[in-house]
């Protein structure tokens, strides 16, 4: 992990070396939010230019059939219950910037997150809560490197049933799609996830491949070295969940995985679970010594 702005961080050594060889790109950065927060945003129009002057760098890092995946949440004008669109504004330009192909939208929705805006919500009630973000995911190749039987779920119950009693409906339905009559007599080992990802402190509620990624246990062990080593903890986490997700989606193990706003080191952890190699550029030193307490699990092993 190197502790420093990524503006400077793309004139390192250690990032220079890696031009066109990394795999996945995987950050979320600071929210285009009102006010500043002590992890460094920007604000307004700012925001917008900042991110787009990273893009074409950031592009140049990527191997062949890399990817970039930003999660951006949801922002506000100041002092009225009025969506911002600088976020969507600020992904646009990255990805003209960067000359970078939109692959999908991801939705990332956290039921047990607290209800926000407050103002708008809790006092006034004139909005609902968020409960989600946006996962935009860009790549320079058409063609990405990607494969969906990666993070295949569990079939439901009824799926299960029309695998065993192999009898189903075929024919065309209201949709006009054609449903052959063996379409979904395969086992594939799982279902296809969809694009809207359900994350939350729940267990039960990640895809069952990537239980080992409970937020509640990995958290735990980084929240209780922070306390006891006296390093502030990052107000902004990224959902374990998401990241080990998107990795098994978009990489293999061996790849390299990239973190520009590494916070609490939550995409170093997933890939260094998943048996991938990473970087990660924090620009808070205490955030980052902070983060060691994802590994101390991975350090006492080796010792």
């Amino acid at each position: 992990m190197l502790i420093g702005r990524i503006e400077d961080a793309l004139e390192h050594d250690n990032l220079r070396a890696v031009a066109g060889k990394v795999n996945l790109i995987f950050t979320s950065p600071p929210f285009p939010l009102v006010r500043k927060k002590r992890y460094g945003n920007e604000t307004g129009e700012q925001y917008l230019k900042w991110l787009e002057s990273l893009a074409p760098r950031l592009s140049d890092l990527l191997a062949p059939q890399g990817s970039i995946v930003i999660e951006i949440g949801n922002s506000w004008e100041p002092g009225v219950p009025v969506m911002s669109t600088l976020g969507l504004e600020a992904l646009l330009a990255f990805k003209r910037a960067g000359n970078l192909h939109l692959c999908q939208q991801l939705i990332c929705h956290n039921p047990a997150r607290l209800p926000s805006p407050a103002q708008w919500v809790n006092v006034n009630r004139e909005r609902l809560k968020d409960s989600f973000t946006h996962v935009w995911w860009m790549s320079r190749d058409h063609h990405p490197k990607a494969d969906n039987r990666r993070v295949l779920l569990p079939y439901s119950g009824h799926m299960k049933g029309l695998l065993k009693s192999k009898k189903y409906n075929s024919g065309v339905r209201p949709s006009g799609h054609v449903i052959s009559t063996s379409g979904f007599l395969t086992d594939h080992g799982g279902a296809i996830a969809p694009n809207v990802l359900r994350i939350s402190e729940d267990d039960a509620a990640l895809p069952e491949a990537l239980l080992q990624f409970s937020g509640t246990s990995a958290d735990f062990k980084y929240r209780e070295y922070c306390k006891t080593h006296g390093h502030e903890l990052h107000p902004a986490r990224m959902q374990m969940g998401l990241a080990g997700f998107l990795i098994e989606f978009l990489t293999e193990p061996g790849d390299l995985i990239l973190d520009p706003f590494g916070g609490s080191n939550t995409t170093g952890y997933a890939a260094e679970s998943l048996k991938r190699r990473w970087l990660s550029v924090e620009a808070s030193a205490d955030y980052a010594l902070g983060s060691r307490g994802r590994f101390i699990e991975q350090e006492e092993k080796a010792a």
